[in-house]
Formats: structure tokens, sequence, C-alpha cells
């Protein structure tokens, strides 16, 4: 979330940062995006009955402040169909392995177990199928003899705070062109 605040801070940058949203009252995220001037807010799942509920009130949320567009970061929620219905195109992640190669969890970890030679980190549009969407933008990194999981882990995070600015621009950039509006 930091290298998209920085990212956003430029004047040429395509998309604004208006909102951090967090489903856990001590999210790192929500610090330093109050930091940067950015409102947050807390939506906490256990307050809802079901995951349905949680999603209308994210929707709501997200409607009421005029959110164009969603970045998951550090988001380890699955969000149910209809609420990714509801923002097709218009909601991206950033997933820790070169997609569709390791979808989920341990990447760094099944990367290294299988030989790879590459790794890296995928920003990707959120369809209702995990790690499923089409990619924007893929950041490569070389997995090295005697890599470990937190070793690689750390390469492949560089390439992230690089990566997902830039396909951050992208969406953005093709947002604007599509309809009118800020982001």
């Amino acid at each position: 979330m930091e290298a998209l605040i920085r990212a956003s801070a430029a004047p040429d940058y395509p998309a604004e940062i208006v909102l951090v949203i967090a489903n856990k009252a001590d999210a790192p995220g929500l610090g330093k995006a109050s930091a940067a001037g950015i409102q947050t807010i807390t939506i906490l799942q256990k307050e809802y009955t079901d995951r349905s509920g949680f999603e209308n009130a994210l929707h709501s949320v997200l409607i009421q402040n005029k959110i164009d567009l969603v970045c998951l970061a550090g988001f380890m929620k699955i969000l149910g169909a209809e609420f990714v219905q509801n923002w097709t195109d218009r909601i991206i992640n950033i997933h820790p392995s070169l997609l569709p190669d390791y979808p989920g969890l341990n990447t760094y970890e099944r990367a290294i177990a299988d030989g790879r030679s590459e790794s890296g980190c995928t920003v990707h549009y959120v369809i209702p199928e995990m790690d499923a969407g089409p990619p924007v933008l893929q950041a490569r990194v070389p997995v090295l003899p005697g890599d470990t999981p937190e070793i690689l882990a750390a390469r492949i995070l560089v390439e992230e705070h690089v990566a997902y600015p830039a396909a951050l621009r992208l969406v953005a950039e093709r947002l604007l062109n599509r309809a009118p509006g800020n982001l």
C-alpha cells in the first residue's frame, strides 16, 4: 500500500487514493494511510452474521465514498461472487507468483520445491475464482540457488512495490479512457 500511496502523490499519476478500508483494526495499512492524510475505515467481519452482510457493508462504503476502483493489498479474505461481479473490471489484486502458477498460499515454498528458475508477482483483475483473473502486469524474479522462502519473498516484494503502482496506472488510464470522471 505504501508504494501505491507514494505513486499516487505524483502530479501526473492517473489515480488518487481517497480511502483505505481494513477488516482488522490493527492493519498496518491504516496507520500508513492516516499518516498520508487518507481517510480510513475499519469494517470488522465479526460484526456481521455472514459474509454477505460484511460485503454489503463494504459495497455501501465504497459507493458512499464514490470509489471507482478497488485495489486489494494485504486483504486476506476471499470476496464472494456477487461482490466481485458488482466491481467487474474495477477491482485488482497483487499475488506473489506468476499466475496461473501457484494460486493461493505458500507460493514461495512451492516455487522452490518445484525447482523453478523464476517466480515473481502478478497484478490481476479479481474475478469470483481465486487468483484466476486476467493479469494486468507481471514482474519476474529469478529463483537463485540457496533461496529460502523468506529470501525469495523479500526479492519479490521489491518487485511488487514497482509492479502494483505500474499496474494501477494502466488500469486507471483504461478506466479514464472508457468513462469520464475521476478516480
